[in-house]
């Protein structure tokens, strides 16, 4: 029998995975993320499975590969976490290129709608039994201006919402999809035409704090922007400043450039020391989520599904479809 590792892991995770449990793979549940201090406990484990906040560095890659662990399963499609360059020759790795678009693009239009029509803000009003309007105008979202960035699938899911609100819908990527509904066009056009930017795109080199002071001044005042893909892509201070100075005019952060200690967990017995998530959590024009924008069933189902079959195609010498390292 093999055994698996799993790092980071929730009661949704073993909820999951326990519906496509094989009798070949033995899984031990860690709630611990993996890292240099952590990886000691995947020994005698034949393989690990991470998520997005466990740091696979190179240092983490050298100690899996002397215990003997061949293969890192991500049960997530992002992999800007692992040192691929280490890896490379000595751990196969695989992932989950796609398990529910629909549940990122709805999380990133569910925090327009609430941004905009200020619910949350209501929401606490009433509950004080406070009925006052005041300080809740919102605008149409019809007519208005989307700016996509990453095409992908779930800037294609993310799209099509749009247009279905009425709304021109801009996107930008640097490999067209011919089934974005939307118009391809410039990041410098996206910039200073769209009320409202959505992130939708992997974090690399080429975009690592795309949103930052100089892309900011090139947008509309009051520009909305909404962040479900990988907290890097924002520079969260220059963020900070133009949401002070009007310039965004809110923001909406499923991710965080920090969040690796933080998010998954409670801390609310505690004082978070982190001043910048602090005063992002403070404003009135910006709610943050905690990386919750793919949990929704089908997502967490589709996840372990996939996640199960890259690790039953790995242990049987089979062709690793979803490799990214080899």
């Amino acid at each position: 029998m093999k055994t698996v590792a799993f790092f980071d892991t929730k009661s949704y995770d073993r909820e999951s995975f326990g519906k496509f449990s094989d009798s070949n793979i033995k899984i031990r549940f860690f709630e611990n993320k993996l890292n240099i201090d952590t990886v000691s406990m995947a020994k005698n484990y034949d393989a690990v499975c991470v998520f997005v906040n466990d740091s696979i560095d190179s240092h983490v890659v050298s100690e899996l590969e002397k215990m003997g662990v061949g293969h890192i399963a991500l049960r997530c499609s992002g992999y800007n976490n692992v040192d691929l360059k280490a890896a490379k020759g000595k751990i196969r790795i695989t992932r989950v290129p796609s398990y529910s678009p629909y549940a990122i693009a709805e999380h990133a239009m569910g925090m327009i709608l609430t941004l905009n029509r200020k619910l949350h803000r209501a929401y606490i009003r009433t509950r004080d039994h406070n009925f006052s309007l005041e300080g809740l105008t919102g605008f149409d979202l019809h007519g208005k201006t989307v700016g996509i960035i990453g095409t992908g699938k779930i800037g294609c899911a993310m799209a099509e919402i749009c247009r279905g609100f009425g709304m021109k819908v801009l996107g930008f990527d640097p490999y067209t999809n011919s089934l974005f509904c939307g118009e391809n066009t410039s990041l410098e056009a996206l910039f200073s035409q769209s009320d409202i930017i959505s992130l939708h795109c992997p974090l690399n080199k080429e975009n690592y704090k795309l949103i930052n002071k100089n892309t900011l001044e090139k947008c509309k005042d009051g520009v909305f922007i909404i962040n479900t893909s990988r907290g890097k892509l924002v520079d969260t201070a220059d963020l900070i400043a133009a949401i002070k100075t009007g310039k965004v005019g809110a923001a909406g952060l499923d991710v965080y450039e920090e969040e690796t200690e933080l998010f998954f967990e409670d801390y609310s017995d505690e004082i978070i020391h982190d001043d910048t998530l602090s005063t992002l959590i403070s404003m009135p024009n910006v709610i943050v989520t905690s990386h919750q924008a793919f949990l929704t069933r089908e997502a967490l189902n589709a996840i372990a599904e996939t996640t199960m079959k890259n690790l039953k195609d790995y242990f049987d010498g089979k062709e690793l479809k979803n490799e990214i390292c080899i």
